[in-house]
């Protein structure tokens, strides 16, 4: 079964040749290429990966962009900074392609240098809120994930900023999905990071998240 695998892209030049070359046999890239300046459009093409063109900044306009291009039946996300191994991504569609889950959430497991202290505690907290919300076991809210294609367009997710990911699994429990986590290897980005590598860009992803928690909550 072909899966689209979804690679919200802001100046990710460096990385990207290496991120497409390590994604298995029956894995095509959507590169949605979120305004860069330093022609990651371009190298992605040459590397043979679909691009297309999301105007608007914001990681969840990114992504809503690439599900909505992608044609496969199951789609993953996938971050495009080489931070994951391509190879986790058969372990995370596998459960929603045999139809044991309906959203898989690739719990990172980092190595050496990998996941500054400030993301990973803050990480930490929403996910400890989450789960007292959904009563789900989940402990991260990473973007690597996957699902089915019509039932992702059928959640109507609204937030285009850094609440997207949450926001899925959000409306995903209230939906009674049946959502698992599945242990990924997490490895230090290539190039500087937009937002986790930051304490500011840290903060904002907190803040989408916070508001998305409140108003889930309310």
């Amino acid at each position: 079964m072909t899966v689209d695998v979804v690679l919200p892209c802001l100046d990710e030049a460096a990385a990207l040749p290496g991120v497409l070359a390590a994604l298995p046999p029956g894995f095509r890239a959507i590169v949605v290429d979120n305004g860069s300046s330093d022609g990651s459009a371009e190298v992605a093409r040459a590397c043979g990966a679909r691009v297309v063109h999301e105007p608007r900044r914001g990681f969840g306009a990114a992504a809503h962009r690439g599900l909505q291009a992608a044609t496969a039946e199951v789609v993953a996300f996938c971050d495009a900074d080489g931070s994951f191994d391509g190879a986790d991504l058969v372990r995370v569609c596998a459960p929603v392609q045999c139809g044991s889950a309906d959203l898989v959430l690739g719990r990172r497991r980092p190595v050496r240098g990998a996941w500054p202290v400030h993301a990973r505690l803050a990480n930490l907290l929403l996910a400890r809120r989450l789960r007292r919300m959904t009563g789900l076991p989940l402990h991260d809210l990473g973007p690597l994930r996957a699902a089915r294609r019509e039932a992702l367009l059928g959640l109507g997710l609204r937030d285009r900023r850094s609440g997207y990911p949450l926001e899925m699994v959000l409306r995903a429990a209230a939906d009674r999905w049946r959502i698992v986590e599945t242990d990924v290897t997490y490895r230090p980005r290539i190039g500087r990071s937009k937002v986790t590598g930051t304490v500011r860009g840290t903060a904002t992803a907190v803040a989408d998240m916070s508001r998305l928690l409140r108003e889930a909550a309310a």
